[in-house]
């Protein structure tokens, strides 16, 4: 389990990470969402003691993170960094003894790893031979290589293509399997919500969302209605409660309410007259929440 206790950072008069606390537990994956600047890699920095806290300390299952501690990590930082003119084989099998494994481990299971992640190329290819694609999917299996316990992913769906994409989430999900903390941080909402336990919103350093998906989505209640029904969009619009309607290219009218409770008292004018095939009343999507809090204005 990996915890973060009331970290804060600052740079000058910046304050980059300001009292962030969070926890992760074995078999978790935790999201970090926000807009550039917002923290995010900063806080990875924290973790990995890159950077020293002003303030706060990171646990890992109740006591700091030792030397030993850090050979379970694997880390794919933003930017990445490869050896262009190394072959892929030497390249993997130089970062895994890096944590700690011999090249006799190591050897046997890069081709696994890049048939997993089909790796377009040869393990004898230089990676400046591959395309910036597969030269991203080589440093996720050398972050991965060495089977770590605690996983931090600094954007790494930046640049995939859907099918590449769908890889690593595939990935992301088999080491939760295998029980490591995973956290990574993504502006591609789906790909938070599709295979994210929890959730963590920072803006301007400090922590705004802390949640499940679930818990984070219900906070906000549930003002939004999907409807089929032959009641006309300036009909809707005139019932108790409805703020705005708008219609869309499928001929689902989506109405905001000013309150969910105003939802049962709609059910039951929209179905008086019969069966209609959809009415469904759901909370605001995560990239809906995520443009909402972004937007908000510190007091």
């Amino acid at each position: 389990m990996l915890e973060a206790r009331h970290l804060t950072k600052k740079f000058g008069t910046l304050t980059a990470v300001n009292d962030v606390s969070f926890k992760i537990n074995d078999g978790e994956i935790l999201g970090m969402i926000g807009q550039n600047g917002a923290g995010k890699t900063t806080t990875f920095r924290l973790l990995l003691k890159f950077l020293e806290p002003d303030s706060g300390e990171v646990l890992w299952n109740g006591k700091p993170l030792t030397k030993k501690d850090y050979d379970a990590v694997g880390y794919l930082p933003e930017e990445r960094g490869l050896y262009p003119k190394v072959t892929i084989e030497d390249q993997l099998i130089y970062f895994a003894r890096l944590r700690g494994k011999t090249k006799k481990e190591v050897k046997p299971l890069i081709d696994e790893w890049m048939e997993k992640f089909q790796v377009k190329g040869k393990k004898s290819d230089k990676v400046k031979s591959l395309s910036k694609g597969n030269q991203q999917k080589v440093q996720l299996i050398a972050t991965l290589l060495h089977e770590p316990k605690l996983v931090i992913l600094d954007e790494p769906f930046s640049g995939l293509d859907p099918v590449n994409a769908g890889l690593l989430e595939e990935g992301i999900k088999e080491l939760k399997e295998k029980g490591a903390c995973v956290i990574f941080s993504s502006h591609n909402m789906n790909n938070v919500e599709e295979i994210c336990d929890r959730l963590v919103m920072a803006k301007d350093g400090a922590m705004v969302l802390n949640g499940t998906i679930h818990q984070i989505r219900e906070q906000f209640g549930r003002k939004k209605l999907f409807l089929e029904t032959p009641k006309t969009v300036e009909e809707l619009a005139l019932m108790p409660g409805v703020q705005s309607v708008h219609l869309t290219r499928d001929g689902v009218k989506v109405l905001a309410l000013q309150d969910a409770a105003y939802g049962k008292e709609i059910f039951e004018q929209v179905t008086k007259d019969g069966y209609i095939s959809t009415f469904s009343q759901q909370p605001p999507t995560l990239e809906e929440i995520f443009k909402m809090k972004a937007g908000e204005q510190h007091e």
